[in-house]
């Protein structure tokens, strides 16, 4: 099991340059779990693209449904109390914080490419592996 953020489920579904790394992962570690939060930014990142064009509303539909597909059964609340510890111990943002607790309360690490949580948090977290 490993707690992957929303950029990371991102990277599996719109082909990037992420993407082979995101596959690593999945074929490493096939149990990904994320803080609900990550439906919301999901959708956010899949609207980005359907607006500049780069996806029509169809293909946006089947994308989010696969993602959420993926990750059902692995979705978390998170303690309000434990992310705002980490923000205070931090310079990271709540929403990125969710997904640093829920690491923590799993005992599992989370897998990221943004190197603020990677340097904020080292002993938590770990970068995508190489694709």
């Amino acid at each position: 099991m490993i707690v992957v953020d929303t950029n990371v489920v991102a990277y599996l579904y719109l082909p990037g340059e992420h993407t082979s790394r995101a596959e690593a992962l999945l074929a490493r570690d096939p149990e990904w779990v994320a803080p609900m939060l990550w439906r919301s930014e999901f959708r956010n990142i899949v609207a980005g693209f359907m607006r500049r064009g780069a996806l029509t509303f169809d293909q946006a539909r089947r994308i989010v449904a696969e993602a959420e597909s993926l990750l059902t059964g692995g979705e978390f609340d998170v303690d309000s109390s434990g992310v705002l510890e980490l923000v205070h111990a931090s310079d990271c943002s709540a929403y990125d914080c969710e997904f640093v607790a829920l690491a923590m309360h799993l005992a599992v690490r989370l897998a990221t490419m943004d190197r603020k949580i990677l340097v904020a948090f080292p002993r938590h977290t770990e970068r995508l592996p190489a694709g």
